[in-house]
């Protein structure tokens, strides 16, 4: 019963707000299935399935609101929830920038579902797995990794007239190999809405080339380099940057987008001509869904136009205050590349480093974004367009903004997942000159 198709899902909504006795109503029925695999010391640790069915009901009086949950759906469970949610908002203080809900639109139907990735079994995840743990041995290497797929649905009906459906799948892989002495690490990760784009084997030889050649590591002078930063290292760097894309923020000064004195920096050219952010549900590699939580539609909508800040995203009830109309945030973000590989861009270097990924970021000013982290799993020195020695890992000190500034090439954009966030995002291989280390770390 976890997924239901939109005709049950829009059918039991129905009867749900049959209940409401509320202003407002709002009901939310959510289901995933899927399972997981853990693993360490090249053995699996724990597998399991994930099955769940939920309900939220929201109902409002005035300015007044508040929400519910059950997980169960015979007729008497629905209308609890439904009174429950109505007993709250009627002891909540009122909120003064509540916004009437939405009524009917008509939303493009989304391609985030891929059929093989819902089909998948205990088996096929086992199958998986079991690639990446021999590349591991065969490398003589130890791994220890995590591989999840999802196939979930959400709906959307409110008192208003509106409606919305979406399902969706996806899978994330993530792997790290060490030797034995722990004195090499590699890393991998990937994230796909569809299962037959995840290569388990090739991801973990990657990180098993980069924990077998990071092995005896030379320490280096900390200072300004020029580096080239893999998609998974870039993803962690630009994470904090994505959330400031938000005109209330900027409106009142809290961030990276907001002027020095007042306004935001809408319309200025803030980044290097190379760099173009945006979003697009309907992006093959990245499909996002085609609605969100308020019922407003999504389209492709630039960010970040060849260094130019195009557009901020607005609430409804900031975009009331501000007399503009209202722009959903990102439904996700896709950062345009270049058509160079990662091999190009080490040949094109003189000297330089490579930083096969990021961790342990921490936000320094969030008015200039400036961001202190450590390199990890597997960081080599760069001479005459050649990867010379692997070298020890180093803190630094940089801002995404300044970073995005300093662009020397971008390569081709490969979707990357951050396993801090789980989100996935699509982000090009990046050489910038001038990145700031400041001092060395033992970390391996």
């Amino acid at each position: 019963m976890a997924i239901l198709t939109k005709e049950a899902a829009q059918a039991l909504l129905k009867k749900v707000l049959t209940y409401s006795k509320a202003d407002e109503c709002e009901a939310t029925l959510s289901g995933t299935e899927g399972g997981n695999i853990r693993y360490a010391r090249n053995a699996v640790s724990t597998a399991g399935d994930v099955s769940t069915l939920n309900l939220s009901v929201s109902s409002r009086f005035g300015k007044k609101s508040a929400f519910s949950t059950i997980n169960e759906f015979d007729d008497a469970s629905l209308q609890k929830v439904v009174s429950r949610s109505e007993e709250l908002a009627k002891l909540a203080p009122e909120n003064p920038e509540v916004m009437p809900m939405l009524g009917p639109s008509d939303f493009k139907e989304a391609i985030t579902y891929v059929p093989a990735t819902a089909a998948m079994t205990p088996d096929t995840r086992a199958e998986l797995v079991s690639k990446s743990i021999i590349a591991a041995k065969e490398a003589k290497l130890e791994a220890a990794g995590f591989l999840e797929n999802s196939n979930g649905f959400t709906a959307v009906m409110n008192s208003k007239g509106l409606f919305a459906y979406n399902k969706s799948t996806d899978v994330i892989f993530s792997v790290t190999t060490r030797n034995q002495a722990g004195t090499g690490s590699g890393y991998a990760a990937r994230g796909f809405n569809d299962v037959n784009k995840l290569d388990t084997l090739t991801a973990t030889k990657i990180a098993a080339s980069k924990a077998n050649g990071s092995i005896n590591a030379k320490a280096i002078e900390p200072g300004k380099y020029t580096v080239i930063l893999e998609p998974v290292a870039a993803t962690y760097m630009l994470e904090n940057m994505f959330r400031g894309f938000d005109a209330r923020s900027a409106d009142e000064g809290r961030s990276f987008m907001s002027k020095p004195g007042g306004g935001t920096r809408l319309g200025e050219k803030l980044m290097d001509e190379q760099v173009t952010i945006y979003s697009d549900p309907f992006n093959p590699d990245m499909p996002a869904p085609t609605w969100n939580s308020e019922g407003q539609p999504l389209e492709k909508i630039n960010w970040i136009d060849k260094g130019v800040v195009k557009n901020l995203a607005y609430s409804r009830y900031w975009a009331q205050q501000k007399n503009v109309k209202p722009v959903p945030g990102p439904s996700n973000v896709i950062m345009q590349g270049g058509s160079a590989s990662l091999e190009e861009l080490i040949k094109s270097t003189e000297k330089g480093i490579l930083v096969s990924r990021l961790w342990y970021i921490r936000m320094v000013d969030p008015q200039t974004l400036l961001l202190t982290g450590l390199t990890r799993d597997g960081t080599f020195y760069i001479e005459n367009g050649k990867i010379q020695f692997p070298i020890k890992n180093m803190r630094f000190n940089e801002s995404p903004v300044i970073m995005l500034n300093n662009i020397e090439a971008l390569g081709k954009a490969e979707r990357s997942i951050s396993v801090e966030s789980y989100r996935s995002y699509l982000i090009p291989p990046m050489k910038i000159r001038d990145f700031t280390f400041t001092s060395l770390s033992d970390a391996v």
